[in-house]
């Protein structure tokens, strides 16, 4: 099986871009969006209204906050399978997938009963992207990159939620075997800011057979 690409960009039509908070999956996202002419389908976070209130008490507001994100990106989902045979060449800054990974990771063990019982229900046929690019960067550059964009609400986030919410990242995607999938070490590369990096990065993912890569780049010298 080859990946479903686009013959006008060489890249694969439906791109996920994923990873932990603070990593940069949004801005890679519609760094590809412009480059192979792609629609772009993010992520609202700012259309949650349980956010703010979660990064300051996760413990009370994380279920309302969960089962938001659980029905926003279903339905965003949902609307691409509805129009499968039209649907443009795209790249995403998500997985559906990852909000049962955040879910794991906030709610208690009741909690998580009842958000499985509303994620099988919403989930069973949200199409699967082509690639999916997962970022990696240790925690403390995470926190670097969160502190750098100064989201406010973001400044609560604590160096612990943030450790486990990477090895949750690590753990998904070592057993990953939905799609074809492309692990990034973004660590001591720039792929928002640095042209020589991203370019290196486009022409890698225009090559990129199917299955499992690694690409783990010498950091560009100025």
């Amino acid at each position: 099986m080859t990946l479903q690409g686009n013959p006008a960009s060489g890249a694969p039509r439906y791109i996920a871009v994923e990873g932990p908070i603070g990593v940069g999956k949004t801005s890679l996202c519609k760094r590809l969006a412009m480059t192979f002419d792609y629609e772009v389908l993010l992520e609202k976070s700012d259309e949650n209204p349980f956010l703010d209130r979660f990064y300051q008490n996760r413990r009370q507001h994380a279920l309302a906050t969960q089962l938001f994100f659980l029905f926003q990106r279903a339905q965003q989902l949902q609307e691409l399978r509805q129009d499968d045979l039209f649907r443009p060449a795209l790249v995403a800054d998500f997985v559906i997938e990852k909000d049962r990974l955040f879910a794991s990771q906030t709610l208690d063990t009741d909690e998580f009963q009842i958000y499985e019982n509303v994620y099988r229900h919403l989930t069973l046929d949200a199409p699967i992207p082509d690639l999916v690019i997962y970022l990696q960067a240790p925690t403390e550059i995470l926190l670097e990159r969160i502190q750098r964009r100064g989201i406010p609400s973001e400044q609560y986030i604590e160096r612990s939620y943030l450790e486990r919410l990477n090895e949750a990242y690590t753990e998904f995607f070592h057993y990953y075997d939905s799609g074809s999938l492309l692990i990034v070490n973004s660590a001591q590369i720039d792929l928002v800011s640095s042209d020589s990096d991203y370019n290196l990065l486009v022409d890698y993912i225009k090559e990129l057979p199917t299955g499992v890569h690694y690409y783990n780049p010498r950091p560009t010298l100025l």
